[in-house]
């Protein structure tokens, strides 16, 4: 059967992307290469418990914010959400001290300004770059320097930095567009999905199969065929193709290249010049299910470091072994428990750990990957009982993932957690277009603007943008 749109991927971007594209009567086919589909945002079940893979918590979603008008066309705002504490959503601890993000801008300052009363004109100048709309200025903006600007406090600095384990700080090449957009939102407002995150999954199926679109698990695409100038087909590892009129693929974009064999319209300068970028670091994670009763629930996310500044390169690595810096996240237990459940531990941590084991399967890669993860599991514990003492005796089981997972699930170079590293200083080489030189091969996913589920939305509605105005003008 022929399609008029296919799309390689049922991550957030392939899902939103279908959606939008059956509606305006496309008929839509999304080929996800594992048994589920759902990428970074699917949820697993282990010991009884649902585990989470990457929606841990988003900001947004009131009426007039980022998230509201996408989520309700969508129909996911109507989903469980719970909002989290207003006068502390985010626990910052930097070096034994804790400090609080308030809800809302003038919330946030005032409640900062308790501690750091000097740095109240600073403060307020953060909050304002914080609801800019000059984009071309914040992406060529070094976040950094620019903090470094209008606070005099490096402690400071690393207080408002302190959240942004949610992406990968990086003094010399971070672009202020992109700490902006992973800061600004959740401090409009903070929520929890109640509830696995398949919820969210298995409601963006439902309304793609409800407007005609159709997705097929177990197709792995490894091959594009491009034929007169376009790509005509996918072909699947089992041998099975199927047809289109245009192909957008969801996976990373070398990723993508790699799938087009042959090919006249992409140059080789084109393909150095993509799979050359650099990507960002990978993450370590800990998911911890905890024995009855052993934790309340709290309703808010708590950062611990080590170091007094955030900045520096925390990623664990070979070169730096140590754990500086945690996100330890409490999913929503269930109706009418103030018991929680689960415990999920993140710290970044850099593919040189890991590369090694790559060429392993899952399952047999013996001993010494089982005893590094043991060892960072032990580090990461060390580091969240200075805030939930006794921790390590609350856990029943505990589950770890390495950017060695995120590799094998989801194809991400190294491993990488938020995709194509970007550069304030290289902007246009570093923020992708949807666009290929392929007439009818389009990107879309968290490597080519903003990761994260506000950044993958704006990046799928800039996709489509571009597909519908290209049929415009045909």
């Amino acid at each position: 059967m022929r399609y008029d749109i296919i799309i390689i991927g049922s991550g957030l971007g392939g899902l939103l992307c279908g959606i939008t594209l059956a509606r305006k009567n496309k008929h839509v086919l999304i080929l996800e290469r594992q048994w589920q589909p759902g990428g970074c945002i699917q949820s697993f079940k282990r010991s009884g418990c649902e585990l989470d893979t990457g929606l841990h918590y988003i900001g947004g979603l009131d009426e007039g914010q980022p998230l509201h008008n996408a989520f309700k066309d969508f129909g996911i705002l109507d989903l469980p959400w719970q909002r989290l504490e207003p006068s502390g959503f985010d626990e910052i601890t930097i070096c034994g001290k804790t400090y609080r993000y308030a809800e809302g801008y003038k919330n946030f300052v005032e409640e900062l300004v308790k501690d750091f009363p000097e740095e109240r004109e600073g403060l307020e100048k953060y909050v304002e770059m914080l609801q800019t709309t000059d984009e071309v200025w914040l992406q060529q903006t070094n976040a950094y320097e620019y903090l470094r600007s209008i606070i005099k406090n490096p402690l400071l600095i690393s207080v408002i930095s302190g959240a942004s384990i949610k992406m990968e700080l990086r003094k010399d090449t971070l672009p202020l567009f992109t700490f902006a957009h992973g800061n600004g939102s959740f401090i409009e407002s903070s929520w929890r999905l109640k509830g696995e995150g398949n919820t969210l999954v298995k409601h963006l199926v439902d309304v793609l199969r409800q407007v005609g679109g159709e997705v097929r698990c177990n197709s792995d695409v490894v091959e594009l065929k491009e034929e007169d100038g376009r790509i005509t087909k996918a072909i699947c590892s089992d041998g099975t193709e199927f047809e289109a009129d245009t192909f957008i693929s969801d996976a990373h974009p070398s990723i993508t290249l790699g799938l087009i064999k042959e090919s006249k319209l992409i140059k080789k300068i084109f393909r150095r010049r993509i799979t050359s970028l650099e990507n960002t670091s990978g993450m370590f994670t800990l998911q911890i299910k905890l024995k009855p009763g052993a934790l309340r629930y709290f309703n808010h996310n708590k950062f611990v470091y080590t170091t007094e500044d955030v900045w520096e390169d925390i990623a664990v690595s070979k070169d730096q072994p140590e754990v500086k810096g945690i996100l330890i996240s409490c999913p929503v237990p269930g109706e009418g428990s103030e018991d929680a459940i689960v415990l999920d531990i993140l710290t970044p941590m850099k593919w040189d750990m890991v590369e090694q084991w790559v060429d392993k399967p899952q399952g047999k890669r013996g001993e010494d990957y089982v005893e590094m993860k043991t060892v960072i599991t032990n580090k990461c514990l060390k580091i969240a009982e200075t805030v939930i003492p006794g921790l390590t005796g609350m856990i029943e089981k505990y589950y770890t993932s390495t950017p060695l997972t995120y590799y094998t699930y989801n194809m991400s170079p190294n491993g990488s957690a938020y995709g194509i590293r970007k550069d304030y200083s290289n902007s246009l080489g570093t923020i992708l277009s949807p666009n290929t030189p392929v007439p009818n091969l389009f990107l879309t996913g968290q490597s080519l603007m903003l990761h994260g589920l506000h950044g993958v939305t704006m990046t799928a509605q800039y996709t489509c943008s571009r597909i519908l105005e290209k049929d415009q003008q045909i």
